[in-house]
């Protein structure tokens, strides 16, 4: 008979403190809402937009799943490329001081600013919203992991030395390992990111999607549907960490 999980008291606090700083959120907002008698068409009180919720699910779930594919798509792609490129700067340096300026100077770039060129060069397609969410992530996982591989003790490099192991056995036996604390940072950071760049890239050439929806309801003055897409991409990009969140507690269990 399977032994139930033992009883964390940390983690039952950090849930509840979780739950009352929403609670405390949402108190706020509508105690702003009803102290300033602001308009519905200006911002809706939260149950106006728990209303909306309830009332246009089948359409927000329409235009959820476009962006969860394209977030995830991004997500995947960014990540894959940031960590490829991560290792290829640690085992040259040359590529490093040749290409990491590159990178800092592209990611300079407002992300408003390259998705038009994406769209023009992709066409209005998933492709241009996939490199936008993948452009976003790759940053944010490649710095740390660059710093991670590169963040070993030298008294184990020397300790591998001494063992005559191989440049491969030294990645994948101590520099992996000791980068992963670092690079699922990163990817805490990318999984919030992602949703953003997809969200962004639908803002441009496209008439489906969360961001769509967004634009659709700014320009029709709908705000309970504007902030209930908002909550919509608020709760994608929170299960895109909890999900992140709960491979690092599996597999980084030091």
């Amino acid at each position: 008979m399977a032994r139930p999980p033992p009883f964390r008291p940390w983690l039952a606090r950090r849930h509840v403190l979780a739950v009352l700083g929403f609670a405390v959120l949402l108190a706020a907002w509508w105690a702003v809402i009803a102290f300033f008698d602001v308009k519905p068409f200006i911002a809706p009180s939260p149950a106006q937009v728990v209303d909306t919720l309830a009332a246009r699910r089948a359409l927000l779930a329409a235009n959820l799943l476009p962006t969860a594919l394209e977030a995830a798509g991004g997500f995947l792609l960014g990540n894959l490329a940031a960590l490829l490129l991560a290792t290829a700067f640690v085992h040259s340096k040359t590529l490093h001081d040749m290409f990491f300026p590159v990178v800092v100077m592209f990611n300079s770039i407002p992300v408003i600013a390259k998705a038009p060129i994406l769209v023009l060069i992709l066409g209005n397609g998933l492709e241009p919203k996939i490199a936008i969410a993948a452009l976003v992530c790759l940053f944010p996982t490649l710095v740390n992991a660059v710093r991670g591989l590169e963040a070993v003790p030298a008294q184990q490099l020397e300790l591998m030395r001494v063992l005559s192991a191989s440049r491969a056995e030294v990645f994948f036996r101590l520099r992996v390992w000791n980068a992963l604390p670092f690079v699922f940072t990163g990817l805490r950071i990318s999984a919030t990111a992602c949703v953003i760049g997809a969200v962004v890239g639908e803002w441009i050439g496209t008439d489906v999607g969360l961001g769509a929806l967004i634009i659709q309801a700014t320009f029709n003055f709908d705000s309970p549907l504007l902030y209930a897409a908002i909550v919509c991409c608020a709760a994608l990009s929170g299960c895109f960490f909890a999900l992140v969140s709960l491979a690092e507690r599996l597999i980084v269990r030091w």
